[in-house]
């Protein structure tokens, strides 16, 4: 095997892979050097995001929304069913099955592209030099003309709920329960802790959210996080708020205490999931010798196109500035790989789409009304709710609204927020429209398909200027 590359990459997840095979794609030799392992113990691709992250949870999601369908829903479409059985054992075989099926297909395309899989853990050393201690604990050394450090990130631990691998486990955990807990606490009612809760939730699980920020999802246009809050309670999802854990102990089950504006307070879970974030995997990346500068919270201090302070040495994805999703890092990745090759390289993270995957999913672009506000931008805003179009009549999925907001001079679109069925996908029009730095006129000239849930955009931009159609403006 080769000890020299033109491109080293450290880690194997959305944002290093890619960079590596658009690497691969343009000419450079590659490599990629990734210690992932499954739970099989075979080394895997994919990182945190396709092994213990977003794919399984997806999976997850999707496996316990059709049994609540089954068991609650279907029977408004005229569909009745009995002996209906939940084998939580098989959901999780199927999860890990479309894991497998994922990681697999990455190590396809590497030998597609002829990258190099380096299987160990990859530690930047001063002169773009990588050296790999290999799981048995051999070492060696790589030398690249440029290196790209991607090792992603990892769940936040806290002392006052100290994992232990059965009863209190962070979210890699709650993708493994072998049944379906009576009562499950969860630590963090953000992105990861409401798609978990949602997951155990739907099979039956007494749900109990414990966040320490007095408001729901701060980062969400709150008109839209209002509306979801109010679905999560229909749905039967207890979140607590001003809700500080100070312990949390196990014997039969596990008592959390935590300290709210009552006071002090307890809870009695079967399981605890603690979700309260994430941190970049910056240990051990580097040798004192590389001089690699960090900012003061760990993440890899970079420029606007990811170059770090040492020539020829990028960092992307969870370990640099701006939010920790998947296709951020993936774009990061290609725009790296385009700029080694001298081409031209750009990632837009005003247009950066987020999504949280509950029913009903939520998802948003570009910036909200308070974050306006707060700067003084002036802008019209229009929204239109589900509930009025035929489409999300017809499916019995009437929860939700979109929000369009647009400057109230240059009438561009700075922001479209969703709550809603299919919102993941829907989002992917209003990301369009502000990459051609379209108007909410454009948007509302734009004809779109009836019936279809994207009518309800549609109405939405032209809502901005008072003139929707199938509502009282």
């Amino acid at each position: 095997m080769s000890k020299h590359f033109d491109v080293i990459v450290v880690g194997g997840g959305p944002a290093g892979y890619v960079a590596a095979i658009r690497a691969a794609q343009l000419g450079q030799s590659t490599a990629v050097v990734d210690n992932f392992v499954y739970k099989d113990g075979e080394p895997s691709l994919g990182g945190t995001c396709l092994n213990v992250g977003c794919i399984p949870s997806k999976a997850l999601l999707d496996s316990s929304e059709q049994y609540h369908k089954v068991t609650n829903t279907l029977s408004a479409h005229g569909i009745k069913a009995s002996g209906v059985e939940l084998d939580v054992k098989a959901m999780i075989q199927r999860k890990d099955r479309v894991v497998k099926d994922l990681t697999g297909g990455i190590a396809q395309l590497f030998k597609a592209n002829n990258i190099t899989w380096v299987q160990g853990h990859g530690k930047l050393l001063e002169n773009k030099q990588v050296q790999v201690t290999r799981h048995k604990g051999e070492q060696e050394t790589y030398q690249a003309e440029n290196v790209i450090l991607a090792p992603g990130s990892r769940p936040i631990d806290i002392d006052a709920a100290p994992l232990d691998g059965k009863r209190i486990v962070n979210s890699d955990g709650a993708l493994e329960f072998d049944e379906v807990p009576k009562r499950l606490g969860i630590i963090g009612a953000g992105v990861i802790g409401l798609e978990m809760g949602s997951v155990w939730s739907r099979l039956g699980s007494k749900v109990t959210l414990l966040e320490a920020q007095d408001q729901f999802l701060p980062p969400v246009d709150q008109r839209v996080a209002k509306a979801a809050q109010a679905e999560f309670k229909k749905q039967g999802l207890d979140i607590r708020f001003g809700a500080r854990v100070t312990s949390a102990k196990t014997a039969k089950n596990v008592t959390v205490h935590y300290e709210d504006k009552k006071g002090k307070q307890s809870i009695q879970v079967d399981k605890l999931v603690v979700c309260v974030g994430r941190r970049p995997n910056t240990g051990d990346l580097f040798s004192e010798d590389a001089n690699l500068l960090l900012d003061e919270r760990g993440f890899i201090n970079v420029d606007d196109h990811c170059q770090t302070n040492l020539p020829g040495v990028y960092a992307i994805g969870d370990v640099v500035r701006g939010p920790m999703l998947a296709h951020k890092g993936s774009e990061e990745g290609a725009m790296v790989a385009e700029m080694i090759a001298g081409q031209p390289g750009h990632v837009n993270y005003e247009t950066i789409p987020w999504v949280i995957y509950t029913h009903p999913e939520i998802a948003w672009v570009g910036r909200t009304e308070e974050a306006l506000k707060a700067a003084g931008v002036p802008f019209r805003s229009g929204t239109f709710n589900f509930g009025a179009t035929g489409r999300a009549r017809a499916m019995e999925d009437l929860a939700g609204m979109v929000k369009v907001i647009a400057h109230a001079e240059t009438d561009r679109i700075l922001g479209v927020h969703i709550v809603g069925p299919q919102a993941s996908e829907l989002i992917a029009e209003a990301v369009v429209a502000m990459e051609f730095h379209a108007s909410s006129e454009d948007l509302a000239r734009t004809i779109h398909a009836h019936p279809t849930l994207s009518e309800a955009v549609h109405e939405a931009a032209l809502s901005v200027s008072r003139r929707a159609i199938h509502k009282a403006n």
